[in-house]
């Protein structure tokens, strides 16, 4: 008996093997990063800034503390290449995509983990998703590269051309952020193609694509243009994709950008409403926009993109649960709903935990950082909100923060990409399973 309970004590849950195999690729990524290989001056990051910077990488965040471009070498970019496409894809899935090429047997457990990876409905088909997932990738990633080798190659020449239309293809669509740009202006991401239609069209093509999650992938795939035969949850993400990028578009271009000639502001207003959603690239320099417009991105960043992509964020999933549970309160119905779907009260729960979550993580790590290193609040907190979205968009004060403000944005960055109630379940994994109740007693909200 004391056997069997011990054995099922330590027993690994899911969402314990996703957060260890998080943990493991960044602290292999931290130490390969520290080799004097690894930077251009063939000194070697510290174990801080190489543990910064891959978690950066491995999270899909993309704030980080030396310049990509002029610190790293193609070594060390090599790496932050494939730590990118490790967290972006999510270590889960690389591991049994690595398993079924290889021709070996996916067992129950793998294709468990891997559910909770993808955010799958089932288990079953899990594999077969996964084979779809990795064709995907490589072929979207490809068609990126692609577009963008002829303006790169025209720029940097023909060798450095197309290895900057693959980092950055890569990049966008893992929805990372960093870039190699710094070359020109350290820190400029993005700025000095901000009118490049090519440029601007394929980065945003590919920041959505690879925001809006596997499992839709597979919906439009399947289904076509047949939208009635979508799965509720895709139905959900496409929508609020589309207004999460319509509504910032309307601000930015006819309020935050308005001085700004048409095509700087039309370019810079469709950019800048779709990279918070923790793409962290920018083709505006941030620090012009006003306080408003900052307080705009840090909502958008703190939602994030779509249950089991390559973006972090509290999910547009959870905001559209959420909305839809304020409806129902607010018409006294009894059950919210989405497209004539009921929504489970512990999706609700949930998707409010979630929230709370996020909201007091990324304030209290901004309260912490701004007292600590005496800034105004809304910069902090914009850094924060970037960190724990997984966005990677900075005011340009993360390079001179000191060590307790870059561990809280590292914690804050890891808790982001893993998602906060993989870390509570994890740390909870035990069920009450229990018929006893509270007697209950009426308590006024609101």
């Amino acid at each position: 008996m004391h056997l069997v309970e011990h054995r099922k004590h330590h027993h690994i849950t899911s969402f314990q093997v996703i957060i260890l195999g998080f943990l493991s690729v960044i602290l292999l990524g931290t130490l390969f990063l520290t080799l004097p290989i690894a930077t251009q001056d063939g000194q070697g990051a510290s174990f801080l800034d190489a543990l910064f910077t891959a978690t950066s990488a491995t999270c899909v965040t993309g704030l980080v503390v030396h310049d990509t471009a002029t610190y790293w070498s193609v070594f060390g970019q090599t790496i932050l290449l494939v730590l990118i496409q490790i967290g972006g894809m999510g270590v889960v899935t690389i591991a049994v995509s690595i398993a079924v090429i290889s021709g070996r047997k996916i067992g129950l457990m793998q294709r468990s983990v891997m559910q909770e990876a993808i955010s799958a409905p089932q288990v079953g088909g899990i594999v077969r998703m996964t084979e779809f997932i990795l064709k995907t990738v490589i072929f979207i990633e490809m068609i990126g590269a692609i577009l963008l080798a002829p303006v790169f190659c025209s720029d940097f020449g023909l060798v450095k051309g197309i290895w900057y239309a693959i980092f950055h293809s890569i990049s966008a669509f893992c929805n990372a952020g960093f870039d190699l740009i710094g070359i020109r202006t350290p820190y400029s991401s993005l700025t000095s193609y901000a009118t490049d239609p090519i440029v601007n069209i394929t980065i945003m093509m590919l920041i959505v694509v690879g925001g809006i999650g596997f499992m839709t992938w597979a919906d439009i795939y399947n289904n076509q243009f047949h939208f009635k035969k979508y799965r509720m949850q895709s139905k959900v993400i496409l929508m609020v994709t589309v207004m999460l990028i319509a509504i910032p578009f309307l601000y930015f271009f006819f309020i935050e950008f308005s001085d700004m000639d048409f095509l700087n502001r039309l370019w810079g207003s469709l950019f800048q409403s779709i990279t918070p959603r923790t793409a962290g690239f920018n083709t505006v320099d941030l620090t012009i926009i006003s306080e408003p417009g900052l307080l705009l991105m840090i909502i958008l960043m703190l939602i994030g993109g779509s249950p089991g992509s390559t973006a972090g964020g509290m999910k547009t999933t959870t905001i559209a649960v959420l909305c839809a549970s304020a409806l129902a309160v607010f018409r006294e119905k009894e059950q919210a709903h989405l497209f004539g779907r009921g929504i489970p009260i512990r999706a609700i729960r949930n998707g409010a935990t979630v929230l709370l979550l996020y909201v007091v993580l990324s304030v209290a790590g901004a309260m912490l950082i701004s007292g600590y290193e005496e800034i105004p609040i809304l910069s902090a907190l914009f850094e924060t909100s970037s960190a724990i979205g997984t966005v990677g968009l900075s005011l340009g004060i993360t390079p001179t923060l000191g060590i307790l403000s870059r561990i809280i944005l590292i914690c804050l960055m890891f808790l982001g990409r893993v998602g906060g109630l993989t870390l509570v379940f994890a740390a909870l994994h035990e069920k009450e399973i229990s018929g006893f109740k509270y007697p209950e007693e009426k308590i006024t909200v609101g």
